[in-house]
């Protein structure tokens, strides 16, 4: 838009006018698009998101670098947004929109399958599913009304322990469960201490296999207090000085959820936390901020999270209710809504395929 402006005074008049305007259009994108070009708009849009992310860079260079990879995010998520064609969630430009897939690549590839093998020890096999024989379950439930789950964690970008955060978080709230009390336990301790040839701290694990670290101990974990996460392969176990929770129980086994059932996975999320594996190679999970999640996924399990609960939406869409160790500036407050009962026997991302929890 060009103007030509001779008289000062108007001219002065005009710039104020024009300042007022652009304050109170800063979040509107109707706004912005009568005032810049869409490469301006991205740049106003980036330095705002900079501004409440916290995100700085170290010269112009990277700045650049960052923008180009910013703008090209939001315009994923806003055509996403725009043709959801039939889709029960949105996507926000939250705070991945500055980096690319392999930076995030520990974050997202952190749950390992493992497999059996004639060396297994006899406390990685599990027992039998104890709830096979439940015949009622809730219609929907949330353990975080029943004061079972701790705050949402985050893990950080560049440490692949996602496998740490969805056992402890059983494990927080098996202890609920079992002694009224809801106690953070400490993930860093499993980063640190539980270096079987399965688990590998910030390079990937599973929850069957940290289970197994604490029967072997005979022992509860540290409190997060006791022994904080610091999001980096410490090298160190510091169980020494870090006493086993006061008030936490010592698991004394695990159980799989028969692979490839929802049902029976329902019955176990309905008697408590079930640590789950899903597949998250898609960018839509990155950015997913609300609603049912329906895909796409396949079945190339990538992530463990906790399933805390499940319910149907209000649209009559059935959806397991996860948490993610992301922090709470992702999804639902740190939370997914995965929809549930679908045809494919796997589960939506394969969320039937690899489900266990502790028993004590």
């Amino acid at each position: 838009m060009a103007l030509l402006i001779t008289n000062q005074g108007h001219s002065l008049r005009l710039a104020s006018f024009l300042m007022l305007i652009l304050a109170f259009c800063s979040s509107k994108a109707f706004c912005s698009r009568q005032l810049y070009g869409d490469n301006e708009i991205t740049v106003v849009r980036h330095e705002e998101w900079m501004a409440q992310h916290g995100r700085t860079y170290n010269d112009a260079q990277e700045k650049e670098m960052r923008h180009n990879i910013f703008k090209n995010n939001v315009e994923f998520v806003k055509a996403f947004n725009k043709n959801k064609k039939g889709k029960k969630y949105t996507l926000s430009v939250n705070k991945f929109a500055d980096k690319t897939n392999e930076e995030i690549r520990p974050m997202r590839n952190g749950y390992k399958r493992k497999q059996r093998s004639g060396l297994m020890s006899d406390s990685l096999i599990a027992s039998p599913f104890r709830y096979g024989n439940v015949s009622n379950v809730p219609s929907s439930v949330d353990w975080r009304l029943s004061g079972a789950v701790t705050a949402v964690k985050n893990q950080g970008y560049e440490c692949g322990c996602c496998w740490a955060f969805a056992s402890v978080a059983t494990i927080e709230g098996l202890n609920k469960l079992k002694t009224r009390n809801l106690i953070p336990l400490s993930e860093q301790e499993l980063v640190d201490c539980d270096t079987s040839s399965y688990n590998h701290g910030c390079n990937g694990g599973n929850s069957k296999v940290a289970y197994d670290y604490m029967i072997n101990r005979n022992r509860s974990l540290a409190t997060e207090d006791n022994y904080p996460y610091q999001a980096k392969d410490g090298g160190i176990c510091k169980t020494a000085s870090a006493a086993p929770a006061a008030g936490a129980i010592t698991i004394t086994g695990y159980e799989n959820v028969p692979a490839n059932n929802e049902d029976a996975l329902l019955k176990a999320v309905a008697n408590q936390p079930v640590s789950v594996a899903v597949d998250i190679d898609a960018e839509e999970f990155k950015y997913y901020s609300g609603g049912v999640y329906t895909g796409p996924c396949g079945t190339n399990l990538s992530h463990e999270v906790t399933a805390v609960g499940y319910g149907t939406s209000n649209d009559g869409t059935k959806y397991w209710l996860l948490k993610n160790s992301w922090g709470k500036d992702w999804g639902e407050g740190g939370y997914m809504r995965l929809q549930r009962d679908v045809p494919a026997k796997e589960g939506l991302c394969g969320i039937a395929m690899e489900a266990t929890y502790p028993t004590a």
